[in-house]
This record gives structure tokens, C-alpha cells and sequence, in this order.
């Protein structure tokens, strides 16, 4: 079986250098009867190996859970990955960034009593090592000196960006290794001295992360790596966006020429991404440097694969540089992709959210002001928060903050929106304001970088009317994950298409696919919301852009009776379900 091992100047697999030509490729935001298309595509680029995050949240949402069903089999994308030829390289963090909610740390870890994250803190190193005796079974038996794909494994991931603690970088190496694992470790940061410092441990290989200035920043690296193979393990093609931004794209010309630098000083390299997919469901994490922003369902990431897997201007010109460095068969390429199915069906019937609310879940009343949601154990998605009030004259509505979107109603009728990117606390409410008061909670995102990472989600701090503090509040979490309840109340009456919809309410389509292919669902006469195809999430969509339609993967998808799902929070002027021939992810400029 082949070994990897770090020589006094390069990889070494069997003893004779390598060099290693990776992409990343995350299978928790992909398709998982898509993984095979991708990695062979990535192999058909000249690509000798794939890289993935492991997300923790995403496989334990719950403490004392841990999901590898789906698209969380791990094992099943690393067995793929060997099927192609080709090594792996897994990052399980703990912490991984990646744009992906709270940075792929489970928001229940907060609540258990951890006084710091990323630390060496007993409680949270407990949790961490119970994490990585739960990916043991799937990781240790892959390692490649054992058959399997595994060549690298990584530590934490970018810690020199946020802490200095040895003994916790010590402590994760342990645990790695008393899993069973034993094929070399590496370290990523940025390359600045003390970066790179504070995030390795001697006996750990360092490597960077960067997507310009490839010779500088080599030999920056180098100053703090004198021995073994240059590496960068993040070279960034492209970058992620935020509702309420533009676009983002990188120029396919820099980038390759980037690539050739790279692989021209003797470097190994990871293109981070190579195929960024989607964040499906409430995947999505948030950015906040005093702004926040939450960034969007397409993780497409202006890749060389893009978030449908069909390779890019960028793809063809990476191959032309790796071609000089890997076995390229001319004829063995990706076949080129047809346009995706156009076709329009109505909205019929509309359901609001209130009847489900009315008929879900246990509310939990407070005394002392409203809760946040993670005190309830709801980490994700939507809560309705309840009191009554009752006010002789004008009133306004303070809150301490909100995470992160709060739609306020009184007796059901819609007053306005607080938002937390506009640092929104006060709404003034109808004169003489009397009745029930509901307000309509949504987590559009956990901060994935810095110092925010774990803060609660919900209705923060005190709330009132005209300065008088509430005390009494009710709050329910909304389960959207199982849409069957919402499905089977619409298949009690005959579709009829409607002319508006009104939100926050459901609506629902049907629809025929002859020929099962790739769909992209136009978003652009919506407002704000959630669609579900065949009782799978597809994500978020917004008017705010810049993307404007949602992705849906073939193998969703069946020939007769695709049922869609959405839930408009606002209101849509065109109440029909339309799927375009290609994506629209939005303007890269203004």
C-alpha cells in the first residue's frame, strides 16, 4: 500500500518525491449521487487528489447525535475518491471556517459549560475528542497505508488567525493520533510571521493560504517551514458572497497564471475550490466586522467546476497549466453540459405560516424577557416570539438585538421588519397598540470567523414598549426540516393557481420532468424565503441579490409529480414557478 511521508524537501509516496495536485471538494454540499461526477472531473483537470472539510454541526446538529446518512456519508465520498485513483486530504477542524455555519461547530457545544472554544479548555476538549472518536471508524481504516485514499490529515484549521494556544494545537494532536491516525499532519495559516507562529507546533508541517503574490508568499513560508515541501493548501480561485453584494469572480487569466508560479517554484497545492456546490437547507455561515452579513445559498465560488459541476473557462485553462505536470489523456475530458429544461408551472393554494404555527411545537414561556433560541435547543431556522401588550397613545417597540431578522406582527397583521445588518432595535407600533404581539425570528446565518463565533440566536437582551420592559414572553422553534405535515395540507384541496402571494405563507406546485436533468429555479418575482423540491431544503433566496436562482440537483428531481414548496416571507408579485436554462448568481459589479 502507498505511504506518504514529508522528506527533507518533498512529499514522499513510497519513498520518491510527489507532488500533490489537490482540489477541494466539501460532500456535505453536494449531491451525494454527484460526488463520483466531481472528482472524476477533477481528476480529468489533471488533479491527483481531493481535499475536504469535515463539518461537525452539520453531522451532530443535536449533542449525542452524529449523522453519516446522505450526503454526510464521508465514508462513502472517500471511497469514491479511491475508486478514481486519486488521495485525499480531510480537514476535520474542529473548527473549519468554510463560509458554513458557526464555522462548523455545533451550537449545543456553547451550552455545555466550555468557558473558551479553540482553547484548551477540559469541557470543550471533551466534546472535541468524543467528535473525533465518532469520525475514527470512518477516517483510520482510509488512511492510505491501509488502502484507502488518506494521505494528509490537518490541525484546526487557521488558528494562527485566531489564538496561541500550544497546548491546545498539543492536545488535538494527540487525540488524532490516539484515534489511529498516522499519516502526516499540516497546519494552514496566512503567510505572516506570526500566523504562522501561533498556529503550528513544531513536528507539524506548515502551509499557507493565499490566491496572489504566489512567489512572495511562498518565500514567506518558507522562512517558517526551512524543511520539506512547499505547500499551499488554500490557493483561493475565487470568493463567496453576501446578500446585498455583488458577485464575486477572479480573473481565469491571474489565476492560472497564479497556478503556474506555484507549481513552477516545486509547490504542492490544494485550489480551494475546485467545486464549491451549495449551502443547502440553512447550511450558509455569516461574516461580522461590525456589519453583519450573511452569505448567500450558492457556494459556486467562481470555481473551475461550477455549482452545477460543469466546467468553466477557468477549469480549461487550469488543465493547460497542469498539463505540464501531470498524465493527460487529450481525449478523456468532461463532456460539455446542455442547457437546463425551461419550463413555468403556477403557485396553487397558499397555506400561512400561522396555521402551522398554530399547529407545532410546545412554546416555552419566560418571565424574565425573551429567551434566545439556542436556550431552547433551536439552532437554526425560524421561532415565533409571543406576548400581549397594551398601550393608550403612541408606542414604539425596543429590542436589545436581534439575530438576526425579526418580521413584527400584532394581532397577525404585519408592523415592519428589524434587521440586524442595519443595526435595527426600535419599530414604532399602530397608536393605542392592544392585542397579541408575534414576532417572526430568522437565523440567517452563524458568524463562521473571529471572535463571534457561538453567540446566541433569537431576541438578545430586553425588550419593551416606550421604555416599560416585557417580561412575559412565549417562544416556539419552527421545524421545517420534515415539510410532509405542510405537503399533506395542500393535497387536501384541488390546485388552484393564484394571482399573489402574500407572505408569511406557504405555496405549492407541481410539476412533470420527462427527462430528469439539473434545474435552475428563477427566484427574480420573489421577495425573501425557502423552497423546498421533493421535500429536500434547496436554501434561501432574496430579492436583496445578487443571486437569482436556486440550484437543484438531477437526482432530486423524478420524471412525474415534483412537488415544490415555498415559503414567501414577504410577497411575491409572480406567483409562478419558473426554471431558466442557467444560472444567475448576479452582477459582478455595480
Amino acid at each position: 500500500m502507498p505511504t506518504l511521508t514529508i522528506g527533507e524537501h518533498d512529499f514522499l509516496l513510497d519513498g520518491r518525491p510527489h507532488r500533490i495536485l489537490s482540489g477541494a471538494l466539501h460532500y456535505f454540499r453536494v449531491h451525494p449521487d454527484l460526488w463520483a461526477d466531481r472528482i472524476r472531473k477533477a481528476r480529468q483537470m489533471g488533479l491527483n487528489t481531493i481535499e475536504t472539510y469535515v463539518a461537525w454541526n452539520a453531522h451532530a446538529p443535536v449533542q449525542g447525535t452524529f449523522n453519516t446518512e446522505g450526503n454526510l456519508d464521508l465514508g462513502r465520498f472517500l471511497d469514491l475518491v479511491a475508486a478514481e485513483g486519486m488521495h485525499a486530504i480531510v480537514r476535520p477542524g474542529p473548527y473549519i471556517c468554510a463560509e458554513w455555519d458557526n464555522g462548523g461547530l455545533p451550537a449545543w457545544l456553547f451550552g455545555i459549560g466550555a468557558d473558551t472554544i479553540r482553547s484548551d479548555d477540559p469541557v470543550y476538549m471533551a466534546a472535541v475528542a468524543e467528535y473525533f472518536e465518532q469520525l475514527a471508524p470512518i477516517l483510520v481504516p482510509r488512511q492510505a497505508h491501509l488502502g484507502g485514499p488518506i494521505v494528509l490529515v490537518q490541525i484546526e484549521n487557521e488558528y494562527g488567525a485566531y489564538g496561541a494556544d500550544a497546548s491546545y494545537l498539543e492536545k488535538l494532536v494527540k487525540i488524532n493520533r490516539e484515534i489511529g491516525l498516522t499519516v502526516p499532519f499540516t497546519t494552514v495559516d496566512q503567510p505572516q510571521g506570526d500566523m504562522l507562529a501561533n498556529g503550528s507546533l513544531p513536528g507539524l508541517h506548515k502551509t499557507g493560504s493565499f490566491g496572489s503574490r504566489s512567489a512572495e508568499r511562498l518565500d514567506t513560508l518558507r522562512l517558517h517551514q526551512p524543511t520539506g515541501p512547499l505547500m499551499c493548501s488554500e490557493f483561493w480561485v475565487g470568493w463567496f458572497d453576501h446578500w446585498g453584494a455583488h458577485h464575486h469572480t477572479a480573473s481565469v487569466e491571474q489565476s492560472a497564471g497564479e497556478l503556474e508560479t506555484m507549481l513552477a517554484h516545486g509547490a504542492s497545492v490544494n485550489i480551494y475550490m475546485f467545486h464549491g456546490g451549495t449551502n443547502f437547507g440553512f447550511g450558509n455561515g455569516a461574516n461580522d466586522k461590525g456589519v453583519y452579513q450573511p452569505i448567500v445559498t450558492s457556494y459556486d465560488y467562481d470555481a473551475p467546476l461550477d455549482e452545477a459541476g460543469n466546467p468553466t473557462p477557468k477549469y480549461w485553462a487550469f488543465r493547460e497549466v497542469l498539463a505540464w505536470y501531470a498524465d493527460l489523456a487529450g481525449h478523456d475530458v468532461p463532456a460539455p453540459a446542455a442547457p437546463a429544461p425551461e419550463l413555468k408551472v403556477p403557485l396553487t393554494g397558499t397555506l400561512p405560516l400561522w396555521d402551522v404555527v398554530d399547529a407545532s411545537g410546545r412554546w416555552t414561556s419566560s418571565g424574565n424577557g425573551p429567551l434566545p433560541t439556542d436556550d431552547i435547543g433551536h439552532y437554526s431556522g425560524f421561532s415565533v416570539y409571543r406576548t400581549r401588550i397594551e398601550v393608550a397613545g403612541p408606542a414604539v417597540l425596543s429590542l436589545g438585538e436581534v439575530r438576526d431578522r425579526a418580521q413584527v406582527f400584532l394581532n397577525r397583521r404585519g408592523i415592519g421588519t428589524l434587521s440586524r445588518d442595519n443595526h435595527d432595535r426600535t419599530l414604532v407600533l399602530p397608536d393605542g397598540a392592544s392585542g397579541t404581539l408575534e414576532i417572526l425570528v430568522e437565523d440567517q446565518g452563524r458568524v463562521d470567523y473571529g471572535p463571534r463565533l457561538g453567540e446566541p440566536k433569537g431576541l438578545i437582551g430586553e425588550a419593551g414598549v416606550n421604555g416599560e420592559p416585557i417580561r412575559d414572553w412565549d417562544l416556539l422553534p419552527l421545524d421545517l426540516k420534515d415539510m410532509g405535515p405542510v405537503a399533506e395540507r395542500f393535497s387536501r384541496s384541488a390546485p388552484s393557481p393564484i394571482t399573489l402571494l402574500a407572505g408569511p405563507s406557504f405555496a405549492h406546485a407541481n410539476f412533470d420532468l420527462p427527462e430528469v436533468a439539473d434545474l435552475f429555479l428563477d427566484t427574480s418575482g420573489w421577495g425573501k424565503g425557502v423552497v423546498w423540491v421533493n421535500g429536500f431544503c434547496l436554501g434561501r433566496y432574496w430579492s436583496r441579490g445578487p443571486q437569482r436562482t436556486l440550484y437543484i440537483p438531477g437526482p432530486l428531481l423524478r420524471s412525474r409529480s415534483n412537488e415544490v414548496i415555498v415559503l414567501e416571507l414577504q410577497a411575491a408579485a409572480t406567483p409562478v414557478v419558473s426554471f431558466v436554462s442557467a444560472p444567475d448568481l448576479g452582477h459582478t459589479d455595480f
